[in-house]
C-alpha cells in the first residue's frame, strides 16, 4: 500500500464522511490500487481513526462499485474490467452526446467564454504532465457544457456517474501519449458550441468517449499480461 494519501479533516463534516472521501479519492487517483486488500486495522493506523468509520467507508465503497467483498478474503479495491468499463462508459456516452446537443441550443456568450479559457486551462495543465491537475481542469471543462444545459436532472444524473467516470478518466490521462488528441477533442467541442453545429457537436462527443474506451482496453489488456 503507498503512503500517498492521508485523512484531511474538514470541521463540517461528520469523521465518517470525511474517511470516506479520502479513501475514495485514494481509490478513484489509483493510490489504492485495483486488488489491493483494504485491512481495517491498517488503514485506522494510518488515518489515525477507529476502525468503525474505516467499516462504514467500506460498505459505502461497496455500494458505489469501488470496493468488492472477498469470501474469506474481506474488501479490496475492485478491479478495473473491460465489463465495467464498459457499462459505465456505454451510459455516459449517451449523456455527453445529450448534453453537447443541449448546450449547442442553450449556452451563453458568458459560458462560450468560461468554456474557451477551460479549453486553454487544460492546454496549460497538459503541459504540466500532472494528472490530477490535469484530469481536474479536464473535469471543469465538462462541467462547463453539463452546467449550460440548463437540465437539473441531467446534471444530477452525470453527477451520480461522475465518481465511476473519474477512475477512467484518470486512467486515461496517465497515458500521455493521448494528451494532444484529447486538446484536439475539447478544441472541436468548443468551436462546435460556437458555431451551434449540433451535429459536429455530437459526433466529437461520442469519438471524444469512444478513444477514451479504446486506450483503457489496451491498458486493462496490458496490464492483465503482466500477471
Amino acid at each position: 500500500m503507498q503512503d500517498g494519501f492521508q485523512v484531511k479533516m474538514d470541521e463540517f463534516l461528520p469523521l465518517r464522511d470525511v474517511v470516506f472521501n479520502t479513501l475514495r479519492q485514494a481509490i478513484l487517483t489509483g493510490e489504492l490500487k485495483p486488488g489491493e486488500r483494504l485491512m481495517e486495522i491498517h488503514l485506522a493506523d494510518k488515518l489515525g481513526v477507529s476502525r468503525t468509520p474505516i467499516r462504514e467507508a467500506i460498505r459505502k465503497l461497496e455500494l458505489e462499485g469501488l470496493v468488492t467483498m472477498i469470501p474469506r478474503k474481506g474488501a479490496e479495491v475492485a478491479q478495473i474490467t473491460e465489463k465495467s468499463m464498459n457499462d459505465v462508459l456505454e451510459v455516459r456516452r449517451a449523456m455527453d452526446v445529450l448534453c453537447v446537443e443541449l448546450a449547442c441550443e442553450r449556452i451563453s456568450e458568458e459560458a462560450l467564454g468560461d468554456l474557451k479559457a477551460a479549453c486553454e486551462n487544460f492546454e496549460q495543465m497538459v503541459k504540466t504532465k500532472d494528472v490530477k491537475k490535469i484530469a481536474k481542469a479536464d473535469v471543469e471543462l465538462h462541467d462547463i457544457i453539463l452546467q449550460a444545459t440548463g437540465n437539473r436532472r441531467l446534471v444530477q444524473l452525470v453527477n451520480n456517474l461522475s465518481e465511476q467516470m473519474y477512475r477512467y478518466r484518470y486512467e486515461y490521462i496517465k497515458d500521455f501519449s493521448q494528451h494532444e488528441r484529447l486538446v484536439d477533442e475539447h478544441r472541436i467541442i468548443y468551436e462546435s458550441l460556437v458555431n451551434k453545429d449540433k451535429e459536429t457537436a455530437s459526433e466529437a462527443a461520442k469519438t471524444h468517449i469512444d478513444n477514451q474506451k479504446k486506450a483503457i482496453i489496451q491498458r486493462i489488456r496490458l496490464e492483465r499480461e503482466k500477471l
